[in-house]
């Protein structure tokens, strides 16, 4: 849904992104126009998708951006801002970076896509048809979905009671795509069978529902169906049904997607660390790993750009922690497993990617690279902190934590030991060799062939780790890079805030916390 404020009379709302364009209708003599149009787009996390937005005043009836058309403003962003945001409001701007006037837009976000919550149903009957000689009916429920082409989808069916006219069928979940599509309106048809061992049970009746219909259900009252069989109906004058099929609870289970604790405010706390272990070289020397050449930059910054670029759209305050491990640092030059890049202990943060590229660049002159390449102490400093904000109770932050080294870690024992510890908290760690060494040992730090056990043989809650050696992407753009490390993040942050039972932020929780904070 889009808005724009301050413009001028026959407004059209043109948008961008890569090749492809797409505009809204027409507002005619309006300085506040709302656009219905919407734009329907794929979101993945893991990519920089960019769009720009124009605002025209049109005088013509065809393609916009004629001589005759006037280019009321225009502005750039990625969608990743949009998603965190929610309702992005941005001013309109002229071209060289001058301001529309006081113009401004206005972009709101929501997910459409298919609601994947579950349903749990419990369903009995009373009265049924007899349909056995010797014994009582032996019934069981079948449901299936009506689709748009009308054929039928089998969603679900219960199990036997046997020798029972009122049979208590035990409760069931179903996924409210599998039932009705998402569509509550959707038609259910639903038959009550009487059971034989040969396969060839007798029909009792059916009946026809809606999920709607089944959230009519309150406290204390049930929701019933009268079980018809069609022929009977035909031939009995005063036939009323086969036996009544009732409703009596119905619990609705609401699984949340990546997007909805984004959107709900929760923010992604980026934090990088860096081996200044000797095995990098010399900075100094234009073969080392962190040589810096002021025409392109190294493996480091490289991976830290690519993949630091997509997590700052997710962060409100812009700041990040940036730590290095294997060095000796001022002023007493003893070697470190976890210190600032800034040399600041109490405030390791920079502002925004560039201030980590600048902090990185600075402290290089001023340590010692050395080793040996222990990673656990940083790991379990970020792990402690993301412990710290699970005592919150709510999404309102998880932690992303992008480790860069060019060598196996020496510390592999208390590393895993770090790793299955962490999976309990709300962070994500991605992995990223940088350099030519074996990295072969490091993929079992990624539980993608197996689950990783601490030392004692404990498994990792979640797997939370993703390795990639650089040299698998020396050739191909950031962007691949970033896609490769970030994808799993989505399904990483669900797993965890569904494991402790947390859900997104209302919007007025949101606000709440902004208050507070």
């Amino acid at each position: 849904m889009l808005e724009s404020r301050h413009l001028l009379t026959q407004v059209i709302f043109a948008f961008t992104i890569l090749h492809s364009l797409d505009r809204t209708e027409v507002i005619k003599s309006n300085l506040h126009p709302v656009f219905a149009k919407v734009f329907s787009l794929d979101y993945y996390f893991e990519e920089v998708q960019k769009l720009r937005f124009e605002v025209y005043d049109i005088h013509g009836t065809h393609s916009i951006g004629t001589r005759d058309d006037d280019f009321l403003g225009g502005v750039e962003c990625t969608l990743g801002q949009i998603v965190a945001q929610k309702r992005m409001v941005k001013p309109l701007l002229l071209k060289y970076g001058k301001y529309a006037g006081k113009s401004t837009i206005t972009v709101h976000a929501e997910e459409i896509s298919g609601n994947n919550g579950y349903v749990e149903l419990s369903f009995r009957a009373k009265k049924l048809d007899d349909k056995d000689l010797f014994s009582k009916s032996d019934p069981f429920l079948e449901i299936y979905r009506i689709n748009d082409d009308e054929t039928e989808q089998l969603v679900h069916r219960t199990e036997v009671i046997k020798n029972n006219l009122n049979p208590v069928w035990e409760p069931f979940k179903v996924s409210l795509i599998s039932l009705c599509s998402c569509d509550e309106d959707r038609k259910l048809k639903c038959l009550v069978w009487d059971y034989d061992s040969r396969g060839k049970h007798d029909f009792i009746g059916e009946f026809y529902a809606t999920f709607r219909e089944m959230q009519a259900i309150s406290s204390g009252n049930k929701v019933s169906w009268d079980c018809v069989n069609p022929k009977y109906k035909q031939k009995k004058r005063n036939y009323k049904n086969s036996g009544v099929v009732i409703l009596t609870d119905i619990k609705l289970h609401k699984v949340y997607s990546f997007l909805d604790y984004i959107m709900g405010g929760c923010q992604i706390h980026f934090t990088v660390a860096i081996d200044f272990t000797a095995s990098n070289g010399d900075p100094r020397n234009s073969c080392s790993l962190h040589y810096i050449n002021p025409y392109q930059p190294n493996e480091y910054l490289k991976a830290l750009i690519a993949v630091g670029e997509i997590c700052q759209d997710y962060d409100s305050d812009k700041r990040f922690s940036a730590l290095g491990f294997g060095a000796r640092i001022p002023p007493n030059y003893e070697v470190s497993h976890d210190f600032a890049i800034n040399f600041n202990p109490e405030d390791d943060e920079c502002e925004e990617i560039q201030g980590v590229v600048e902090a990185y660049q600075n402290c290089l002159p001023k340590i010692q690279l050395y080793g040996p390449t222990n990673v656990s102490p940083i790991i379990n400093r970020i792990a402690k902190l993301a412990a710290g904000d699970g005592n919150i109770k709510d999404a309102s932050r998880y932690h992303i934590l992008l480790i860069l080294t060019d060598g196996v870690v020496t510390d592999m024992a208390d590393t895993r030991e770090a790793i299955v510890r962490a999976s309990y908290q709300p962070l994500s760690i991605i992995i990223v060799g940088v350099g030519n060494a074996d990295f072969t040992d490091m993929q079992i730090l990624d539980g993608d062939d197996g689950v990783l056990r601490s030392p004692k043989g404990e498994p990792v809650l979640r797997d939370i780790v993703q390795f990639v050696p650089f040299r698998d992407f020396k050739t191909a753009s950031p962007a691949a890079l970033a896609k490769c490390v970030l994808a799993e993040v989505p399904k990483q942050v669900v797993e965890y805030y569904s494991h402790k039972a947390i859900s997104p932020f209302s919007s007025g929780e949101k606000r709440n916390h902004e208050k507070d904070c």
